[in-house]
């Protein structure tokens, strides 16, 4: 089971982190964030300029009913680091930092939420979820159960 997200205070508000490691260079891990094939496996598509300012739409492919959000490039630097906000009026705020030694991979995974003193536990829990499906196309082996199932094994571990 992948661990959980973290969470701590910032000056601007409650911060939730995840942090993975997979034995392949950064480019893979780079490629199943942004290929758009990759991406819509294991996350939504994106249709719209792929660069900084850029904005286009986001559907998640994993949600029933899903309609497409403005989702904004904030700052993209191949390899190591995307920065990406979307959704209002909430505009939520994610960065997806990359490391790369000795040919494996960390990704640390954060958003903040603004002026709040909490992380709601249904963000961190649907966060892990996602990032188990990204770790699923990294490695290329079985998407994690369905979310209903994932919840029943995973809430507990976020006192929900």
């Amino acid at each position: 089971m992948t661990e959980p997200g973290t969470t701590d205070s910032t000056p601007a508000g409650a911060r939730l982190q995840f942090t993975r490691h997979w034995d392949v260079p950064a480019a893979e891990v780079w490629a199943a964030l942004t290929a758009p094939d990759r991406l819509a496996r294991w996350f939504g598509t994106y249709d719209g300029p792929r660069e900084p300012g850029g904005t286009g739409l986001l559907t998640m492919t994993a949600e029933d009913g899903a309609t497409g959000e403005p989702l904004t490039v904030v700052e993209c630097a191949e390899g190591r680091r995307l920065s990406v906000a979307w959704g209002a009026p909430d505009h939520w705020a994610v960065d997806l930092d990359l490391a790369e030694v000795g040919g494996a991979t960390t990704l640390v995974f954060s958003q903040v939420f603004r002026g709040a003193a909490d992380v709601p536990d249904d963000v961190a829990l649907g966060w892990h979820w996602y990032l188990d499906r990204l770790d699923a196309e990294v490695r290329g082996t079985a998407a994690p159960p369905a979310w209903e199932e994932f919840l029943a094994g995973t809430a507990p571990r976020y006192g929900a």
